[in-house]
């Protein structure tokens, strides 16, 4: 039997840890300045947990407290309880979650080489960013290289849209164009005008698909530094895709490619 985790219950609105975790809740941000991630919600914390995550602290409203299973307080060495107007205060929720963790925040990590990646250039939109990440965990993608510009990845929109898909994922932020050439895997680049459609094409594996922005797409650079262009067949005349449905065919197409040739 370990020890009890430490338990603190604070009342006030002003104290730092509330402060520390308000705005880590409402700052996109923040997260980089202060080193911490805040997962709010039962959902993404066992997605944490899931995944052999330990939390720095777990947090709980004082209503839910008495009822809170036993691990969820244990898989953290420190327990906070607050004031169930504390709680809702520093929610980012419509309908605030009762318990979440504090998470450390590796912020060192690096592009690797060889791994099945999808590079996001410049892609803003919160929503489209999450479904990408869910997207990429749910078709065998291991990493997820964000270039600047593109909606900060540990936000708590898209962790949201992400439901847990960040815990299996190797998540490099703001990263330059030059460090796709670290991946040493071959990039693909979706176009609406060039390129071979998707269900003809030979898909290599490992590979490398970037996603560009919504409005633009994908920037010149990486364009020129794409191996194979890929169109999507939209026999109902739209123009274009949402980035987040594009993302989701094309790695599922890779995905499938890889099945057979391995089958």
């Amino acid at each position: 039997m370990g020890s009890a985790p430490q338990l603190t219950v604070i009342q006030s609105r002003d104290n730092s840890f509330v402060k520390e975790l308000r705005r880590l809740s409402q700052d996109s941000t923040a997260y980089r300045k202060q080193g911490r991630i805040w997962l709010e919600g039962d959902h993404l914390c066992r997605a944490a947990l899931a995944r052999g995550l330990k939390p720095a602290v777990a947090v709980f409203s004082e209503s839910f407290w008495p009822q809170a299973p036993v691990q969820w307080a244990q898989a953290a060495s420190k327990v906070v309880v607050l004031a169930d107007a504390l709680f809702a205060d520093i929610s980012g929720l419509e309908s605030p979650a009762r318990m979440g963790y504090l998470m450390d925040w590796d912020a060192g990590r690096q592009v690797s080489a060889g791994l099945s990646t999808v590079v996001l250039d410049r892609v803003q939109d919160a929503g489209n960013v999450g479904s990408i990440l869910r997207s990429a965990a749910a078709f065998g993608f291991t990493q997820v290289v964000a270039l600047k510009g593109t909606a900060a990845l540990w936000s708590q929109k898209v962790l949201r849209a992400g439901m847990g898909a960040h815990f299996g994922l190797h998540l490099v932020e703001a990263a330059a164009v030059d460090d796709v050439q670290l991946l040493q895997v071959p990039l693909i680049v979706t176009s609406s005008h060039q390129g071979d459609l998707i269900h003809e094409a030979r898909l290599p594996w490992p590979c490398a698909w970037a996603m560009g922005h919504e409005g633009q797409g994908v920037g010149p650079a990486l364009m020129e530094m794409a191996s194979h262009h890929i169109r999507i067949a939209q026999p109902g005349g739209e123009e274009s895709l949402n980035v987040a449905a594009a993302a989701a065919i094309c790695l599922h197409a890779s995905s499938v490619s890889a099945l057979v040739r391995q089958g």
